[in-house]
């Protein structure tokens, strides 16, 4: 039985920041285990990619609210996390807004990662806020989760350049590639120490 922290990853799309933490923890960049996967969503691809790593991943029943989950979810989530003994709770592309009684389980305990240079753009699609800012950069930033969205103490960042030309589609790709190399690399500060 390894004693590495003991991590469940939630997400709501495709899984890519998953699939980097993931693809860290098996090169030993990231001393660190994966003992659940978990979506709001029955058919998010979040839950393929876990099953072809042949992690546990299991779906939440269907919230009556569009941006966070009703208090029977968040209850049976506190619950399945218990049951799975996680330490962490890892928000990979999770598009709720994390409430009790997850946040009171585990305290100082949940981290997040946004596509801005936070404290600016916080919220929905920040990449295109960006644009509409016309600022020179954006990036990434690793957080803590507080009562607060998008508030919590910055663990790390990573810049990206907006460029001459740029989509939303194309910033939005280059700060995921930012995101893959910037998630792992900060989990595995805070986990040592």
């Amino acid at each position: 039985m390894s004693n590495a922290p003991r991590l469940a990853v939630l997400g709501s799309g495709k899984g890519s920041n998953f699939v980097a933490i993931q693809e860290a923890i098996l090169a030993g960049k990231l001393d660190a285990q994966i003992v659940l996967v978990v979506s709001d969503l029955p058919d998010a691809a979040i839950l393929a990619r876990a099953a072809a790593f042949g992690l546990p991943a299991a779906a939440l029943p269907a919230s009556p609210f569009r941006t966070k989950l009703g208090p029977e979810g968040e209850t049976a989530l506190v619950k399945l996390l218990r049951e799975h003994a996680v330490e962490w709770v890892i928000l990979a592309g999770y598009m709720r807004v994390v409430k009790d009684p997850l946040l009171s389980a585990f305290p100082n305990r949940i981290i997040n990662i946004h596509p801005s240079l936070l404290p600016a753009f916080k919220g929905l699609r920040a990449w295109e806020q960006a644009l509409a800012a016309d600022v020179p950069e954006t990036g990434c930033t690793v957080h803590f989760v507080n009562r607060d969205v998008d508030a919590g103490e910055i663990i790390a960042q990573q810049r990206v350049p907006v460029l001459a030309g740029d989509t939303p589609e194309t910033l939005h790709a280059r700060i995921q590639a930012a995101e893959h190399e910037l998630y792992p690399a900060a989990l595995a500060k805070v986990l040592r120490s």
